[in-house]
């Protein structure tokens, strides 16, 4: 390894080395604000790291990352997302009497796996970044092992990964078995030699998105969504909403992108199906839903369904698309989540509707907010949800992608009526009843301003992240 690429894997090491101090901190004396800080400024200087010093480069380090503009920004992304729900966290777990420290490691561990899958070139970064994810996040489900529905959502996430990393490993060695290599480049080159895909590697590829359909939860892989949405704490619902879906969208747009899966019929037309499914599946279970973090789990299978189309776009406009989506949905779902997390108190979640009864007379600023992240994911125009949908719609126009394109406006007008259904009930008269009583912390409210700042400038100002990503793709 040459120094050139040491210095590039360093946020890698800094990650780990974060993890590691952590544990030798919590060894010595349990302290949860001090580790809620050093994790904080281990997120912190891994940006910035990546921020400065491989700003406007691009290198590989052979056989196994790829630090290309594509890779660093959504690096960048998901750093930043994790640092947000790191701040949540501290908030949320500060009321709890359960031990809090280890939950950090295990935050820091999940960011690392998602680091290194949207750097992935070769299919064993791939999977060590994928189980690095998955196991740090079956712990991270179950941490509140006295809270009810705790534990079920956390085996119900452990058997169906593991599942779906068998259909996920069966499908690289069919593919490995035929052309020789894991390397995403040198399975591009076997396929361009060939005059059709062989119907083995066709098979490989299809069990291979078995895999990363489930880590996405797109239709039919969907099912654990809901049950593990419900059952994890606040804090790692928006983790697994953002930080480990986001590194699997970026991970399967490098992959197809590299191996030019847009010129293979079977393959296009498998996830057009599943986007259209996704789509539709998400928004009517929605519609049944009374339960705020079962909408908002169906929701996601909508967005992620939404987010095919862009990538079934292809292209430069279509690439454009999907990390611009990303950007809007990772902000708007950390905010929604973080309102939710910071409305709950240490018995339970504030996830039931009654919860939000008369918000709008009890806390007009909360209330305000939320309302505005849900008007987001609904695409309503002035949020950076608005923005991003139409820039999803103006890729799949322009690569005349019309079926995807109306189905997507289609749902868009379902979705409404959930949002819509929440606000009102937040606008309803407040009743006399205590319910949920959460405890205030100055770094949840400075989070989740700061959040919602973000959702209305990209919404009214969205040329500065536009420009920003064509200057990484460039």
């Amino acid at each position: 390894m040459s120094s050139s690429d040491f210095m590039g894997i360093v946020p890698i090491f800094i990650l780990t080395s974060a993890a590691i101090l952590i544990l030798f901190s919590i060894a010595i004396k349990r302290n949860h604000k001090i580790i809620y800080i050093i994790t904080s400024v281990s997120l912190a200087a891994d940006y910035l790291y990546l921020a400065l010093f491989n700003a406007g480069r691009k290198w590989s380090v052979e056989p196994l990352f790829a630090f290309d503009g594509f890779g660093i920004f959504n690096t960048g992304l998901i750093l930043c997302t994790a640092l947000g729900g790191t701040m949540v966290s501290y908030a949320y777990f500060e009321q709890r009497e359960e031990r809090k420290e280890e939950y950090y490691i295990l935050l820091i561990l999940a960011t690392l796996g998602a680091e290194v899958l949207v750097i992935s070139k070769h299919f064993v970064s791939l999977f060590l970044g994928l189980e690095i994810l998955s196991v740090s996040l079956y712990a991270m489900i179950t941490y509140l092992r006295t809270r009810e529905r705790n534990d079920e959502a956390g085996i119900k996430y452990l058997i169906l990964a593991a599942f779906s990393s068998a259909f996920l490993l069966f499908g690289m060695a069919l593919v490995y078995a035929v052309t020789g290599t894991m390397d995403f480049g040198g399975i591009a080159k076997y396929l361009s030699s060939q005059p059709d895909m062989p119907l083995i590697i066709l098979a490989g590829f299809g069990l291979m998105v078995v895999g990363i359909g489930f880590k996405l939860g797109i239709v039919p892989f969907h099912l654990w969504t809901a049950d593990v949405y419900e059952g994890s704490p606040a804090p790692v619902t928006a983790f697994i909403a953002t930080v480990s879906k986001g590194g699997m969208i970026a991970l399967l747009v490098r992959f197809f992108t590299t191996v030019h899966g847009h010129q293979y019929p079977a393959l296009v037309l498998a996830f057009t199906v599943m986007a259209i499914a996704s789509m539709f599946a998400g928004n009517f279970l929605a519609l049944q839903q009374n339960n705020v973090k079962r909408i908002l789990a169906y929701s996601s299978i909508a967005h992620m369904g939404y987010l095919l189309v862009a990538f079934l776009a292809g292209g430069d406009m279509g690439l454009e698309a999907v990390m611009f989506y990303l950007i809007a949905y990772f902000i708007t779902t950390l905010g929604a989540f973080g309102i939710l997390a910071m409305l709950s108190d240490k018995e339970r979640d504030a996830e039931r509707l009654e919860d939000y009864k008369g918000l709008f007379w009890k806390r007009p600023w909360t209330a305000s907010v939320f309302s505005a992240m849900l008007l987001s994911l609904a695409g309503i125009p002035l949020t950076a949800g608005f923005v991003g949908k139409f820039y999803i719609v103006a890729a799949g126009v322009k690569t005349s992608q019309w079926l995807l394109v109306i189905m997507l406006a289609i749902n868009s007008a379902i979705g409404l009526y959930y949002y819509i259904k929440i606000i009102m009930v937040m606008a309803e008269k407040a009743d006399d009843s205590e319910g949920l009583k959460p405890s205030v912390y100055l770094v949840n409210g400075f989070t989740i301003a700061f959040v919602a700042f973000l959702l209305f400038w990209i919404g009214i100002f969205p040329e500065v992240f536009v420009q920003l990503i064509r200057g990484f793709l460039s």
